[in-house]
């Protein structure tokens, strides 16, 4: 089972150095990583690249339109080995046996899904500053100012068959089924809703079933200010209403313009 890691990334250098450091420690290393960079080419991500093991792939915007998430994730897609497909968020470090849920819980016919402990300003600025992963710890997240701390229990047997749950920082699906949906489409051009929501919608139309690991897959999203707001949310869930309407399971703007 080989994987490949997508991190939808947006200018944040420290959050993802901390990333692939936290992926180099994985305690299995079956999978590649892709950065999918919704901006113009950073030679950033370039150059972190030759600290770490594992193969690495960037794929970026040629001109900067403002949120094009799906776009550049189906631009990782596309350039993706992987026979399962794993989404994270630039801003959200994975513990070490990350992978190895996924490696554990996936075949061809789940969509599986973890959640993320939400580290405060005070312990994030800390992890930029030092790069120390071991700060990443159940006791040091709980004297910390840190909120959803049960998503940082490690209870590496539970799983539960869920009726919905994807969130766009932490899931996995086979990539023909991504193929076979025509990936994600490209309408959404606000954030909240295109890049989860409408996926799993039109994933779980053809006959898959989800599943929560959210105590296994554990990750860390690190502080930041919020960068969407209830208007761009709402834009997403009116154009979700109107593609289900539409029953658009296969989108037309998406990996191949229909």
């Amino acid at each position: 089972m080989y994987f490949s890691v997508i991190i939808a990334y947006y200018k944040n250098h420290q959050a993802l150095r901390l990333i692939l450091k936290a992926l180099q420690a994985q305690s299995v290393q079956n999978f590649e990583v892709i950065i999918a960079e919704d901006d113009i080419c950073s030679d950033f991500a370039d150059q972190e690249f030759d600290k770490f093991t594992f193969k690495t792939k960037h794929v970026f915007q040629d001109i900067d339109l403002g949120f094009t998430k799906n776009a550049t994730l189906n631009k990782a897609i596309k350039v993706s080995e992987g026979e399962y497909i794993i989404f994270v968020d630039g801003d959200c470090v994975p513990h070490q046996h990350f992978i190895k849920a996924y490696s554990k819980w996936m075949s061809p016919h789940k969509i599986c899904f973890g959640r993320r402990v939400m580290i405060g300003p005070k312990l994030t600025e800390k992890l930029y500053r030092t790069q120390d992963l071991t700060l990443l710890n159940f006791v040091s997240i709980l004297f910390s100012d840190t909120t959803r701390l049960k998503y940082g229990l490690y209870l590496p047997f539970s799983v539960q068959k869920r009726n919905s749950g994807i969130w766009g920082h932490n899931w996995c699906v086979a990539k023909s089924h991504l193929l076979a949906i025509n990936g994600f489409d490209e309408d959404y051009i606000t954030a909240g809703v295109g890049e989860d929501v409408d996926i799993e919608w039109r994933l779980t139309s053809l006959g898959l079933t989800l599943y929560s690991i959210r105590f296994s897959a554990l990750q860390y999203h690190l502080h930041h200010r919020e960068n969407y707001d209830q208007t761009a949310i709402q834009i997403g869930k009116n154009l979700l209403r109107i593609k289900i309407q539409q029953n658009a399971i296969v989108c037309k703007n998406g990996l191949v313009k229909l």
